[in-house]
């Protein structure tokens, strides 16, 4: 798509008619045909099959099987981790469990990844990474007294391969990267980090937020040692929803987290005195999981696996190019500037557009053109493709909404101030 005729009003319509996927926006709730929802890669929308699931749940197995559901439930988090492994991740059977946040899920595994690497006094990280896995790092070294070097990257393309290659010497013991930014949708290239790291004899830890359930993961084809990530977002699990946690399988017996709870102890419920961790993945979960979080992954995953993972990128690749090329020829005229790679092999399923104003831009949006797109400092408009259920005309017009509220400047109108939530 690199003419003109990409532009016009008709080629979105087209796109749309031709997609693959275009049947799976019915598996989700999209009641509202005014607002324009880009803002998948941050909150994934409502499957429609959950609200009578979860009350399924919720009258069968808590209203009428009580306490004897638990039977059923107390597998679901090794459960819905090998659908998930299987499906999306490229992992094995018995090498993801769901539990816990993501940042949690972070903390656990690089605590454990660290008392693994004895000896070694460094962790290695992307100071342009998500806030809280820069916090737990930085936690982590300062109780340890260890050394945290955070690697300069560029805001817009991403960490270097290069860059990371002169940081790893003998005294890195952990590597902890997400494989899409958050800001930028730069994607790195999972095996050549962990071939690094490797070499070095480092551990490395992916945050699989931004990438899973849009782009492919092969853990293990890669050889990936540990992973977390979010199942709220491309993955639609709900808000809040319990994170992914994989664990490469002859890395399990190796590695003890620091939280230890009776959902990791051997023969859970005969309730011994002394911590005794099981010998696989479950060697990782704590205590009882919020079981209806937990359960709204079900039906998500029921969509998920309706289609191939390499299908979701095939599309959220077109969504992204089609974006840009209207960015281009609408948006950089009004001050805007692509701050994503261009090349669509180096963007996970999301860009940002950089514009001074970005903060008001992205409130007017939402109140005056009902377009839900959002931002990230310093000056980040986020706008984010959800290929099961983001369409082409989806793209178009709420770019074109961009638009009109920029060159009608009623965005200058609002507060400088940021909200809270943003």
């Amino acid at each position: 798509m690199t003419d003109l005729t990409s532009l016009t009003a008709h080629t979105a319509e087209e796109l749309d008619a031709a997609d693959p996927l275009r049947a799976l926006r019915a598996a989700f709730v999209c009641d509202d045909p005014e607002t324009i929802y880009l803002d998948g890669n941050s909150l994934g929308r409502l499957p429609a099959a959950t609200p009578d699931f979860l009350g399924q749940v919720v009258r069968d197995g808590w209203g009428n099987g009580l306490v004897q559901s638990w039977e059923t439930w107390i597998s679901w988090s090794r459960r819905l981790g090998d659908r998930l492994a299987a499906h999306t991740l490229g992992a094995g059977p018995g090498e993801v469990v769901i539990s816990d946040s993501t940042s949690v899920n972070l903390y656990k595994l690089a605590a454990a990844a660290l008392d693994a690497r004895p000896g070694r006094r460094t962790i290695v990280a992307d100071i342009d990474d998500f806030p809280t896995n820069r916090y737990i790092l930085q936690g982590l070294a300062e109780q340890r007294q260890l050394r945290l070097v955070t690697l300069r990257s560029d805001p817009d393309q991403g960490l270097g391969t290069d860059t990371l290659g002169e940081a790893l010497d003998d005294d890195v013991a952990l590597v902890v990267l997400s494989l899409v930014s958050y800001r930028s949708g730069a994607f790195l290239d999972m095996a050549a980090v962990n071939s690094a790291a490797r070499r070095a004899g480092a551990l490395v830890l992916w945050d699989l937020s931004h990438a899973v359930g849009a782009v492919p993961v092969e853990l293990g084809a890669t050889g990936a040692d540990l992973a977390v990530g979010s199942t709220y977002k491309y993955l639609n699990g709900g808000p809040g929803s319990p994170a992914l946690l994989y664990v490469r399988k002859d890395l399990q017996r190796q590695l003890r987290q620091p939280v230890w709870g009776w959902y990791g102890q051997r023969d859970q419920f005969r309730m011994a005195e002394e911590y005794d961790p099981v010998d696989d993945v479950d060697r990782f979960l704590v205590g009882t999981p919020p079981l209806l979080s937990l359960a709204a992954i079900e039906p998500a995953l029921d969509v998920v696996e309706r289609a191939p993972v390499t299908a979701l990128r095939e599309k959220s690749v077109r969504l992204g190019e089609f974006a840009v090329e209207l960015a281009d020829a609408w948006l950089t005229p009004l001050g805007f500037r692509l701050a994503s790679p261009r090349d669509p092999a180096r963007r996970g399923s999301h860009i940002a557009l950089a514009h001074p104003d970005a903060s008001r831009i992205c409130r007017a949006l939402r109140s005056e053109q009902r377009v839900i797109c959002d931002f990230r400092p310093p000056d980040r408009l986020r706008i984010g493709f959800a290929p099961l259920y983001t369409r082409f005309t989806d793209v178009r017009d709420g770019l074109a909404r961009l638009r009109a509220l920029v060159e009608s400047r009623a965005y200058e109108n609002l507060p400088v101030d940021m909200p809270r939530v943003t």
